[in-house]
């Protein structure tokens, strides 16, 4: 057995199990994490040298999901291992992140990796809380420096009740999905989805969350006392005295001037002049490259400091805003031809467009991870081009930052969206940032919101969302922000985007760059991002009020019907070939779901309704003495062969042809011939459908047995030459209409 140290705690009536063992041994911290039967290793490493001429400190987070927890084999046909980490994965390595980096120096240069590994999965518990109670434990019982711990829990709202770290089938269920860390009482990162959940309700989970976290934060301190390694002292980055004080000195008069633009293009173009004077200046005393590259990074301490200053002791905003004010919005819709629904939103300078697209319910994502496999039919991306910001880059996909911001979008948008029984359209909403300067993915909930009620989709309520700012000098003195813009948000203490409706709060995403906020600072935040999302809903209400009544021309249709599941078979057929050849007979898309209920999309209503006759016709179930109509399409010598509709038929024997002997059915009967008949006579165990004519007319003693004697010899001579059947035929695929009842 590995030597090792064990610690466990009760948390939710789950016990969290601590483990320190040799394993990865090499990295500066490790520890395995066990919650219920989940499974996590982390580790801590840190890079051998200072890199001090980067201007940032390196920090990676990777959270890495192996399909061996979940005792799965999955990927690709041919390669049967991980790929590229999942959307769920970097979610959560961004959570993990986003909780973790400001209790670290931002002055560090030397890099520094935390590597959390799912080695196995329940049922019940997330990886994500034992893998941040793991990092946080892995770095603070390291050599690396590091401020911590932090802690991390997760409360949901299910059926009105608070639950710590609900099962998955709780927050499947719940009103309220609710992660927040926090360090030293204070809230570091929250995250959050409700279903239009009031204010009230997001204050009470965060007083629940930093009373569970507490009794964290004391059992990771205990750890730490007994396990913790001597912090590696480090050179921190620090700037030539000479260099600071040229900078300030040339930028002093000039830098005011500067940030104080109203509008983001001349401000950024005042500064870039700014800088490259500054450059200029410092070449021509024969500073070199790293010293111009100091200088750079004094000019943004100034600028965070007057940014500071002027918003703590004045009020006064870069773009002279009031702190509660909100940016010129403007809204449009149906901006863009041929598509199914489009919006545009610009708030200041930022501008999103969203686009819906709605398609058959096939077309929903397929998700398969170690935590799942399902359908997911709502779907919201969110691009950030280059030209947004006035760069030039090169477009390579989807990155964090783009995957994160969709993430929110959707899971704020989500609670609105009609189920798959009130509408059955698979959805999908790309949000295109046009123009950004803050708050860019709050834009584009605004935006999707215009575009699904553009497109007709019948959403409960739009969503609007803001994001909000902090100046922090200390707990007691401090400014909230409205609206936060570039400087703001980039200089800023606080990114708080609430997302919601006129009833309440659907999404939530916070993150700081200091220790933490108060749970007082919180609350403000929170009815001030209530008002301003107000001010914004009553600006979209004035564009579109609530969803067109019709869905684009442009936009398939959708037609649903339920049939008795049993005869799902009937609509499929022998390998598919029954519901190829309906596909291929109208244009439509066909999706079925275990439950009997079809869903036909279809290019026109037309199509739709052609398919929808043929299924009737698959799926009826007929009734013995119910009168239908059908067509003969062959004749035998003993009866005739009946269609009734589509892979439908029954037979006429030639005892129930007429009232009278018939000696041969071609005397009576042609192929094509339509005929009303009446069912005599269902079998149980074959199906076979006995049809009668004669039983729809007049008749009279001697007829009747006439044709009784009639139709006892022709069954006793069809039985010997035929054994147990009746009657067969070849099923052909020939058209046909549901068969007609009549009363």
């Amino acid at each position: 057995m590995l030597d090792e140290k064990v610690f466990s705690l009760d948390v939710g009536g789950r016990i969290l199990t601590v483990k320190f063992t040799p394993l990865a041994q090499q990295a500066n911290g490790s520890v395995l994490v066990q919650y219920g039967e989940t499974t996590v290793l982390i580790t801590a490493t840190m890079g051998k040298t200072d890199r001090l001429e980067n201007d940032f400190f390196p920090l990676v987070v990777d959270y890495e999901e192996r399909f061996y927890a979940a005792g799965k084999i999955l990927g690709s046909r041919f390669v049967r291992r991980e790929g590229r980490p999942s959307e769920g994965a970097i979610l959560t390595a961004r959570l993990i992140d986003r909780s973790i980096r400001p209790l670290f120096n931002q002055n560090m240069r030397r890099e520094v990796q935390v590597v959390a590994t799912v080695l196995s999965i329940d049922a019940d518990n997330d990886p994500d809380f034992p893998a941040l109670i793991g990092a946080s434990l892995a770095l603070a019982t390291s050599d690396i420096p590091w401020s911590g711990p932090i802690s991390a829990i997760r409360i949901g709202l299910v059926n009105n009740e608070f639950k710590v770290n609900p099962t998955y089938q709780d927050r499947n269920s719940g009103q309220l999905d609710f992660f927040l860390s926090s360090a030293d009482n204070k809230i570091t990162m929250l995250e959050a989805g409700g279903d239009e959940v009031p204010e009230e309700k997001i204050v009470q989970a965060t007083q629940l969350a930093l009373i569970e976290i507490e009794k964290l934060q004391k059992f990771q301190s205990e750890i730490i006392s007994q396990l913790a390694k001597p912090k590696t002292d480090i050179v921190l980055k620090q700037i030539n005295p000479d260099i600071r004080t040229k900078t300030k000195e040339f930028i002093q008069d000039k830098l005011e001037d500067a940030i104080y633009t109203p509008v983001k293009i001349g401000r950024v173009s005042k500064l870039n002049e700014l800088k490259k004077n500054l450059e200029e200046k410092l070449k021509s005393e024969n500073f070199d490259a790293n010293a111009i590259s100091e200088a750079f990074v004094v000019l943004e301490e100034e600028i965070d400091a007057l940014v500071h200053k002027n918003i703590l002791e004045k009020e006064k905003r870069p773009d002279s805003r009031a702190l509660d004010e909100i940016r010129p919005l403007y809204c449009e819709i149906g901006l863009i031809p041929r598509v199914h629904g489009s919006g545009f939103f610009m708030r200041g300078s930022t501008q999103a467009l969203s686009i819906v697209t709605l398609a058959a319910p096939s077309h929903a994502l397929t998700i398969e991870t170690i935590e799942t496999c399902d359908t997911k039919r709502f779907i919201h991306h969110y691009n950030f081009p280059p030209y947004s910001v006035g760069e030039i880059s090169s477009m390579r996909g989807p990155g964090r930052r783009e995957i994160g911001h969709g993430a929110l979008a959707e899971k704020s948008l989500y609670p609105i969206i009609p189920n798959k029984n009130e509408f059955p359209y698979a959805i999908r909403i790309v949000s295109e940032i046009l123009s950004s300067n803050g708050s860019s993915s709050m834009a584009s909930v605004c935006g999707s919101s215009l575009a699904l009620m553009d497109a007709g989709v019948p959403i409960r309520r739009p969503v609007a969302g803001i994001a909000m700012g902090l100046m922090l000098d200390n707990e007691s003195h401090y400014k909230i922000l409205t609206d936060i813009q570039g400087p703001e948000d980039h200089y800023g203490d606080m990114d708080f985007k609430v997302a919601g409706t006129t009833e309440g709060i659907t999404g939530i995403q916070m993150d700081v760059k200091i220790t933490g906020i108060t749970l007082q600072i919180l609350e403000e935040t929170l009815i001030r991002a209530k008002k301003a999302r107000l001010q914004i809903l009553q600006k979209i209400a004035e564009i579109i009020e609530k969803p067109r009544p019709s869905l684009s021309p442009h936009a398939p249709k959708i037609f649903t019907l339920q049939v008795n599941p049993d005869k799902i078979g009937n609509i499929i057929g022998s390998g598919g070939k029954t519901i190829n050849d309906i596909i291929k007979r109208t244009g439509v898309e066909i999706d079925i779901d275990e439950d009997g209920q079809v869903f036909i999309t279809a290019p026109t209503d037309e199509s739709g309704q052609q398919a929808i006759e043929i299924i009737k016709g698959l799926t009826y179930e007929f009734k013995e003495g119910e009168v239908v109509t059908g067509t003969v399409s062959r004749i035998l010598d003993f009866g005739a062969i009946i269609d009734l509709g589509y892979n439908r038929d029954g037979l006429l024997h030639i005892s129930e042809i007429a009232n009278r002997r018939i000696d041969k059915v071609e005397d009576v009967l042609k192929v094509g011939q339509i005929l009303t008949l009446k069912i005599i006579k269902i079998d149980e165990t074959t199906g076979r459908i006995n049809l009668s004519l004669k039983a729809l007319q007049p008749s009279t003693s001697a007829d009747s047995r006439a044709n009784q004697v009639l139709h006892e010899k022709s069954s006793e001579q069809h039985s010997t030459r035929r054994g147990q059947s009746s009657y067969r035929h070849d099923r052909r695929n020939q058209p046909g209409s549901r068969p007609r009842r009549r009363n």
